[in-house]
């Protein structure tokens, strides 16, 4: 599916009849590709890599265009179950127009960085600023998460909110790797600011987004490592809260065994005392009641 968007007033404004100088392709279908490799001379596993959530983030100077393959978070669906993943994103930069191509539909020019938009070489470098802040809004819902569960783990003995754990720190793990290979391409673009042209305002754009992006990192580490190295202590509460419980029902099945055994044995078919008392049955139960508060008062006493 093709969006086609033009520069407006320094504003980006949908275009009509597909002639705008912005194309978006969303899983660009097999014509689409074949427009993309035929005519704009686009590398076609490079166009491939774009749709490849496994790729790593690179960028390469073609003779008309300027190819860049970064990672931007996945749209989160309730059905992943707390597991946040990474998609490529593919920008091309030609002389007279930007072709960005997505794996899925996405808002890619939500956020107030678009609002002011001078040139095609701007809006090529706040996409990838944008998913450095798209990384920062995903960690802190991951944050909020871990909290949550941090909470629920406290009161609970089921294993979900463990394995609820393990994904989120599984997908940090990710968030980690495509954050850093981002961190490389903007540090490529960098270097070769002078061959590709950009101005001085647009230099010193890239070192910002270079500080944005390695903050973002700093912070998913520090997530990480606090998610990784607590993980062992909320297994032990899990196994505290079970033994707790194994404690306090074989304290109920002690309190219940002595009153058994009494009644129980004065209900055998032989001789037995009280058995011509008119109030047997009731210094019998006096006995098992008795029996009963004796247990719970051991319990208390000895703080078990």
């Amino acid at each position: 599916m093709l969006r086609t968007y033009k520069l407006n007033d320094n504003r980006i404004v949908s275009a009509e009849n597909g002639e705008g100088d912005i194309q978006v392709y969303i899983n660009p279908e097999i014509e689409e590709k074949r427009f993309l490799v035929e005519e704009l001379k686009i590398d076609e596993h490079t166009l491939n890599s774009a749709l490849d959530p496994d790729e790593i983030s690179r960028v390469e100077f073609e003779p008309d265009h300027i190819a860049l393959i970064f990672k931007m978070p996945k749209s989160y669906s309730g059905e992943e179950e707390l597991a946040f993943r990474v998609v490529s994103t593919g920008a091309f930069l030609f002389k007279d127009r930007l072709v960005i191509v997505l794996c899925e539909d996405v808002p890619v020019f939500e956020g107030k960085q678009f609002n002011r938009v001078y040139s095609l070489r701007s809006l090529f470098l706040k996409l990838v600023n944008r998913s450095a802040y798209h990384f920062m809004e995903h960690l802190k819902v991951i944050n909020f998460l871990t909290d949550e569960l941090e909470a629920k783990i406290n009161k609970s003995m089921e294993n979900r909110y463990l394995t609820n754990l393990f994904t989120l720190e599984k997908s940090l793990v990710y968030y980690l790797n495509a954050i850093n290979s981002n961190t490389v391409v903007i540090e490529k673009l960098k270097n070769y600011s002078p061959r590709i042209g950009f101005l001085t305002e647009e230099s010193e754009f890239l070192d910002d987004i270079l500080i944005e992006n390695n903050q973002c990192y700093r912070q998913a580490e520090i997530y990480s490592n606090i998610l990784a190295s607590l993980m062992d202590a909320r297994v032990s509460i899990v196994s505290n809260n079970l033994n707790i419980l194994i404690k306090i029902l074989n304290i109920i099945t002690i309190c219940i065994m002595i009153p058994t055994f009494v009644v129980s044995a004065f209900s055998m078919n032989v001789g037995i005392p009280l058995q011509g008392n008119p109030l047997a049955f009731w210094i019998i139960m006096a006995m098992a009641f008795i029996s009963a508060l004796g247990v719970m008062l051991i319990w208390r006493f000895k703080k078990w």
